[in-house]
């Protein structure tokens, strides 16, 4: 499964110092705007403290942990949905991700660039939500354009002229959400359609990471835009974080990176928490296969079949797919070992329609 998180924002509000924090990578975070100007890739680790428990029953000689590939994507300017500065390239790489972090600044620094004037989270979010609306707006009007030459086609089987008059409804209701500037209403129209249409950019689900400076981050909700943006938003969908702070972390020994921690009184490292939040955001689980050799972590979307799910590993297995022992990270730790799991009963065989469970590890038993 390939996850892809974009992060996003205006010009200078710390993507590309993020992405290189999160990623450990190096690409270009300079005090100027488009610095970025072709979107960079990286691929990083879902933090998962199972997995290392894991490892030490099975003393597996290797850990595969899930992996989200996070995009440094050029910093959006107003107008891009009609071409200005890198608009069109910029709108054409969200499109590509799956989930967006929206990094906007709250923290005061004249000597860091900004050309859109005071410090203006809100006013940041939207510009660029603004931006994926009118970019929608051009993609529905193309499409809506389409449906009538498609309804009078002779072509078109009795079902399919009934989903096509049902995505002509839905499109409708997706503009009048957007001719009142509420992409929550365009998010909420398509996740209650029962019919699929042309992907859009604002139903896509996002994260917000709060660029807060050094002296906010004991007490972040002091900050005025941090609170400004949580109830606006709510709690869940805010991050805060010291982002150049977060980069220096990333970049010392484990030792030194604690010691800093304890001197800045920091318990957890942010980075971790945006990477779970994302994919959990996403909508994800893991499952994993476990033996001497090495311990996988494989993402499904939360209630996939067992059957499909085996598909994540090889697609033999789903197409042979007879039944597959199961058993749950937690049941495991909870005897100890392996033998008392076998004697606890918590071990069960189950057939294809089974959902999956996060934690849940899984032997396939298959036949082609």
């Amino acid at each position: 499964m390939n996850i892809k998180v974009g992060l996003v924002g205006l010009p200078n509000v710390g993507k590309s110092t993020l992405f290189n924090a999160l990623t450990k990578s190096s690409v270009p975070a300079e005090n100027y705007p488009f610095c970025t100007i072709d979107p960079h890739v990286a691929i990083t680790a879902v933090p998962d403290p199972r997995m290392e428990i894991l490892q030490k029953i099975y003393d597996s000689k290797k850990l595969i942990p899930t992996q989200i590939s996070f995009v440094d994507i050029a910093g959006l300017v107003k107008g891009a949905a009609t071409g200005q500065g890198l608009g069109n390239k910029f709108l054409g790489n969200i499109r590509e991700v799956s989930l967006i972090l929206h990094v906007v600044r709250c923290f005061e620094d004249e000597k860091i660039t900004r050309e859109q004037g005071a410090i203006d989270p809100l006013g940041d979010l939207e510009t660029i939500i603004n931006e994926l609306m009118l970019k929608d707006l051009e993609s529905i009007e193309k499409r809506q354009a389409k449906i009538p030459a498609l309804l009078k086609g002779n072509k078109a089987t009795p079902q399919e002229r009934k989903d096509l008059e049902a995505e002509q409804k839905l499109l409708t209701a997706i503009v009048e959400q957007i001719d009142k500037v509420n992409a929550q209403g365009v998010r909420e129209a398509v996740q209650a359609a029962s019919i699929e249409t042309i992907p859009l950019l604002t139903s896509k689900n996002f994260i917000i990471i709060a660029n807060i400076a050094e002296e906010d981050i004991e007490n972040p909700t002091a900050n005025k835009y941090v609170k400004t943006l949580i109830d606006t938003f709510g709690k869940n969908k805010i991050v805060p974080i010291c982002i150049k702070t977060e980069l220096e972390l990333s970049q010392l020994e484990e030792a030194e990176a604690s010691d800093m921690m304890s001197m800045l009184n920091i318990t957890t490292v942010a980075l971790d928490e945006i990477i779970k939040k994302s994919y959990n955001e996403l909508g994800l689980i893991t499952f994993f296969t476990c033996g001497p050799q090495e311990i996988h972590a494989w993402p499904i979307i939360n209630g996939t079949t067992i059957r499909a799910a085996s598909g994540e590993i090889h697609s033999d297995l789903e197409r042979g797919f007879i039944c597959a022992d199961v058993f749950n990270v937690a049941d495991l730790v909870a005897v100890g070992s392996l033998p008392a799991l076998a004697t606890s009963g918590k071990k069960r065989t189950e057939g294809q329609t089974y959902p999956v469970a996060d934690g849940d590890i899984i032997n396939v038993k298959f036949n082609v």
